[in-house]
């Protein structure tokens, strides 16, 4: 029975109602010495909070795209094949645009959200670069197959979810086909595809979208395997002008990351609370060592590039998470990479898909701007300058950019690289 299926769902469901019933119907009937009674009264309420607990984790998993199935929640699932030291630029000397084309067979992916909006499509990839055997999710914008689009080729953004995070998240939480199907259709955002490649991709722990000899190489499997995959099978635009990488938490350090690491392969990122030392998330393998831990850090990469990347960040997040992260990349940022920070107030919500499925919008527009694609008429929903607000249309409330950035907590050093994180977010102040 599937995690996330209806049917597990329903028996949880009944589970629960039958264990609150039972108590209620046998307390008093249950017969035998007064040890085996109590014995039987105390498994009839282990059973009711049991059921009670897991119905509880399948609403919130099923809210959140946390798990996608067994094998993840468990810490079985394993999807590297081999992790060969591929080199600095993660090809291994493969010349990838060689590579013969690979048309892969893609059915109706199924979930909550993904018969929405057109319907969102799943593919098994086997990387032949990373060495990563997984899913990938792909949603075509709706004038990909109208008749007076048919030579046209569209632009691409790749979504990375949390940690734990599905691949499923950006459609079944975040709902961002439905969200963009009428922005789209409308003309007041460029007809994007949306490409969800799974990150979770070893028991127990977060990639930090990095290449690790011998672990996995998660950062070729996401800019070279996955736009491989999609440029053999959609009319998608080429890197990097018509390519760019967002996503939230966890998945916002790593589209950071690939956007500052790779010029080359993305014109833009979007960091929805996120962090820049890969420490930021406890259980990232890219933090396993001081080494490590610096050749993922985008702030560090972005410092030292002699010529800075032809990149557009945008970096939203509240203070304390993810604020602060943003902040540290403007500061540093030289021309022609651009930094746009929004503040977030802490009454915009927390870390979670409350605050994150409203900026969807704004994102967006954002992206249509920045990506050259004027035609869709994109407007940029928030205030002008490099650091803003987002509008209440966006964020559910009006924010404000304070006039010195709040620490919520970090210390001068966390403010200084960038390391302020979900750490700092407890610490509101």
């Amino acid at each position: 029975m599937s995690l996330t299926g209806t049917p597990f769902l329903y028996t949880t469901i009944v589970l629960a109602v039958v264990a609150l019933i039972l108590p209620l119907a046998l307390w008093s009937r249950v017969r035998g010495p007064k040890p085996l009674r109590t014995a039987a009264r105390l498994l009839m309420l282990l059973f009711a909070q049991g059921t009670a607990v897991t119905l509880i984790f399948v609403l919130v998993n099923n809210q959140n795209n946390l798990y996608d199935n067994w094998a993840d929640l468990l810490g079985t699932g394993n999807h590297v094949q081999q992790a060969q030291d591929l080199g600095s630029d993660g090809t291994g000397g493969i010349a990838v645009k060689r590579l013969p084309k690979v048309k892969q067979t893609f059915t109706a992916a199924d979930g909550p959200g993904m018969r929405a909006a057109g319907g969102v499509r799943v593919t098994q990839l086997k990387g032949r670069v990373s060495g990563v055997n997984a899913e990938v999710y792909v949603w075509l914008p709706p004038q990909y197959n109208d008749p007076a689009y048919r030579n046209k080729k569209f632009p691409v953004v790749e979504l990375l979810p949390g940690y734990p995070g599905s691949a499923k998240a950006w459609f079944g939480s975040m709902k961002a086909h439905e969200q963009l199907l009428p922005l789209m259709k409308s003309g007041q955002v460029a007809p994007f595809i949306l490409v969800s490649p799974r990150t979770n991709l070893l028991a127990g722990v977060d990639t930090g979208c990095a290449n690790i000899p011998g672990q996995v190489n998660a950062d070729t499997w996401l800019s070279i395997d996955v736009p491989k995959m999609v440029m053999d099978n959609f009319r998608a635009q080429p890197a990097p002008k018509g390519w760019a990488v967002a996503g939230y938490s966890a998945g916002a350090h790593c589209a950071v990351k690939l956007a500052v690491a790779h010029p080359d392969r993305y014109r833009a990122a979007v960091s929805l609370s996120g962090y820049n030392d890969p420490i930021g998330e406890r259980n990232s393998l890219a933090a396993q060592n001081p080494t490590l831990r610096n050749e993922n850090n985008p702030y560090l990469l972005l410092k030292k590039q002699a010529v800075p990347p032809p990149i557009a960040l945008y970096v939203s997040g509240e203070s304390g998470d993810g604020y602060q992260a943003g902040v540290a990349l403007e500061a540093i940022a030289k021309a022609p990479t651009t930094v746009h920070v929004v503040f977030l107030p802490h009454s915009a919500g927390g870390h979670n898909m409350a605050l994150w499925r409203p900026q969807v919008d704004t994102v967006f527009r954002w992206l249509t701007l920045q990506m050259g694609q004027n035609h869709a008429r994109g407007q940029d929903r928030s205030l002008t300058g490099s650091t803003g607000s987002l509008t209440g249309r966006a964020a559910g409330t009006t924010g404000t950019t304070p006039r010195s950035p709040s620490t919520g907590g970090s210390t001068r050093a966390e403010l200084a690289s960038g390391t302020a994180s979900r750490a700092g977010a407890a610490r509101k102040p």
